[in-house]
């Protein structure tokens, strides 16, 4: 006579759906939407462009997807369908061609795309290779990165909306709640006017308080027994010179005082010396379009020239004038039209790794 086996352990669990907001969208403090964003690629990239693109990732962290997986079959259109859900606000594209380096930041799901010519770059491997201590510890990706801009304050639309974006690209923080613990990173973008080149940079943040000597800060943070050896007295570890006195970082213009405790070695309303080490990448780049929807429609801005004037005057007189009703069908039928063909153009580019 057969048997029936009870094998309790092909039994299929399901939990029942608990119907609750999704805080991790939503910042607990500020309450604003939470800014997220996937990097990928347009077309194959060599090696070293390939890590380019992971050193992206790793810099975009938390909120990112840092395993993100390319197919060539993938189009924008599949990256656009995910985003939603995931509740992803931003793509930044890299493609490579064979005269050229461009990197596209677009916020989804109707624009505008920023697209950057990049003149120079430098892997996070290769900046850690010319530093005599690379400090990079992995605690610091726990955090989104502060953003500094520096030269973007002019009146050109272009330059605004590139404020406006990389300003949205990472959460915002309220000064007044923020915890210093969370602010060890910190991306820089400089815009040079005269050669109109932004130089991006990625920092690294740590305190150190002043007058304290590099071998004493180590033996408090590390509670390591230090080599006495060559010492008298224990007191020669603090007070002997030659054993670590440090002004490096101690000018009144680089040192803040804290209003709380940071650390073991660093106190509050004590004066702590603010230092920053590049981490990378590393990049050079170059504003050369801004296009008025997600990688197609009206172009707003070119370093060529061909921009659409009439585009540009709505966008900048838009909340000073008034428009006729007659006016708006008119032009909104033809942006429609210039739209729908360059996004069914765009759409059927394939994604390569």
């Amino acid at each position: 006579m057969g048997r029936f086996k009870n094998n309790k352990k092909g039994r299929v669990n399901v939990k029942p759906i608990v119907n609750k907001k999704n805080q991790a969208n939503v910042d607990h403090v500020t309450g604003d939407k939470i800014p997220k964003s996937f990097v990928f690629s347009r077309t194959k990239l060599p090696g070293s462009v390939k890590q380019l693109q992971m050193d992206l990732r790793k810099l975009m962290l938390p909120y990112t997807a840092l395993s993100l997986k390319e197919k060539k079959r993938n189009t924008l259109r599949d990256f656009l369908n995910v985003s939603g859900p995931m509740g992803v606000t931003h793509f930044l594209m890299l493609k490579k061609t064979a005269s050229a380096l461009s990197l596209r930041v677009a916020r989804t799901p109707q624009g505008p795309t920023l697209s950057f010519k990049i003149h120079q770059y430098s892997l996070a491997s290769d900046i850690a290779q010319s530093q005599t201590r690379p400090r990079c510890p992995p605690d610091i990706f726990k955090n989104p990165p502060l953003i500094v801009l520096s030269g973007f304050g002019t009146q050109e639309l272009h330059l605004k909306l590139a404020t406006i974006m990389f300003q949205n690209i990472f959460p915002a923080i309220d000064i007044n709640t923020v915890k210093l613990s969370t602010c060890q990173r910190l991306v820089l973008l400089n815009y040079n006017k005269d050669t109109k080149l932004i130089d991006f940079r990625h920092y690294s943040i740590r305190l150190q308080p002043v007058g304290v000597s590099r071998k004493l800060r180590n033996f408090v943070q590390t509670h390591k027994a230090p080599d006495l050896r060559n010492l008298q007295d224990v007191s020669d570890f603090i007070t002997k010179a030659g054993y670590g006195s440090e002004s490096e970082g101690d000018e009144e213009a680089a040192t803040v005082t804290l209003s709380s405790d940071l650390g073991r070695v660093n106190k509050g309303s004590t004066k702590s010396a603010v230092k920053l080490q590049e981490i990378g990448p590393r990049m050079t780049m170059q504003l050369v379009r801004v296009e008025e929807g997600l990688c197609s429609g009206g172009i707003i801005f070119s370093e060529d020239g061909n921009v659409d004037e009439k585009k540009v005057k709505n966008k900048q007189d838009g909340d000073e004038e008034d428009v006729s009703s007659e006016e708006e069908g008119e032009e909104g039928s033809e942006e429609e039209g210039e739209e729908g063909s360059e996004e069914g153009e765009d759409m059927d580019e394939d994604v390569e790794e």
